[in-house]
């Protein structure tokens, strides 16, 4: 079966017009809020992975096992009391490691047939921000734009306009006012 081929100037312009499109479809179904109360977190947490599975040449049918993991909570961009590390190069702080699994923690989470790779330390990092609106705290999760956003603008408690995301489920965009 033969399928018509698109004429290669309108592929030129196909992720454009998606963008577009999408930008429209935010616009048209994304509320934006103007606050001066405001806070914004960021987790940063460390966890210990390890992969388990039948042939290790291939990821095909593995699975992931989650060991011991520590966390801290950034706040505004000050650094936290127990920071260990940071900041790093997104202005994030980060926590004491956690315990590396020993070999035996390791075996024992071997299913049949399996084999497992070396730990490996995953960073991981959750932001959210809180902010009064009609007399309303709200709190959404959110991104590190945003995050650094409220970091920059929180010292001076400058209002910022915030660009909810579908149905008001997040915070995709933070503007100083």
């Amino acid at each position: 079966m033969n399928f018509p081929s698109f004429p290669s100037a309108l592929l030129k312009h196909f992720p454009s017009s998606l963008a577009g499109l999408v930008l429209v479809t935010c616009l048209s179904a994304c509320d934006t809020v103007t606050t001066t109360q405001y806070e914004a977190t960021a987790l940063t947490t460390y966890t210990w992975q390890v992969e388990y599975a039948t042939s290790l040449s291939s990821s095909k049918n593995s699975r992931f096992e989650n060991f011991t993991s520590t966390s801290l909570l950034n706040r505004n961009g000050i650094q936290p009391e127990m920071a260990v590390t940071g900041p790093d190069d997104r202005g994030l702080w980060w926590p004491a490691l956690p315990p590396r699994p020993t070999v035996d923690e390791v075996e024992a989470k071997t299913q049949a047939n399996e084999m497992a790779r070396t730990p490996e330390l995953i960073k991981s990092v959750y932001y959210e921000i809180s902010f009064q609106a009609n007399n309303q705290t709200q709190t959404l999760p959110t991104n590190h734009e945003v995050y650094r956003e409220v970091v920059k603008a929180y010292p001076n408690q400058i209002p910022l306009e915030l660009v909810l995301g579908l149905n008001n489920q997040s915070v995709e965009k933070a503007e100083p006012q």
